[in-house]
């Protein structure tokens, strides 16, 4: 069963430069998107997401709140707040949900050292 990345961004670009990124480096993987939190908990409901890259600045509930809701649910998902907003707060609140923090715009390098680090948390949650 292929390994199914879930991008949650209000701008259909940063979705698409993240879609291009991901395949790119993840070819065997599927990829899934949502426009905002509300659908991005629908999308989950509807189907099985392993890794999530969320964007902070979203309308209704922000990233980090989202975040904070998966990390609820699904305790080993690997999770990723995309941002362009790169305080020391946005940070530490990202990483007391468990999450990685990846600044925008996001590199080959960056993503590519999250989604190594995602595979491995797969990985062990499985075995």
């Amino acid at each position: 069963m292929p390994t199914t990345a879930l991008i949650v961004d209000d701008s259909k670009l940063a979705r698409l430069v993240v879609a291009k990124l991901l395949r790119q480096l993840r070819p065997d993987w599927e990829v899934v998107e949502a426009v905002n939190s509300d659908s991005a908990i629908s999308v989950i409901g509807e189907r099985r997401v392993d890794v999530a890259l969320l964007d902070f600045n979203m309308p209704g509930k922000d990233g980090l709140e989202l975040a904070a809701d998966l990390r609820a649910a699904k305790p080993d998902m690997p999770i990723a707040v995309v941002s362009a907003n790169i305080q020391d707060e946005i940070i530490a609140r990202a990483r007391s949900v468990d999450a990685t923090f990846l600044s925008k715009p996001l590199t080959e390098e960056a993503l590519a050292g999250f989604l190594s680090g995602a595979t491995l948390r797969l990985r062990r949650a499985a075995s």
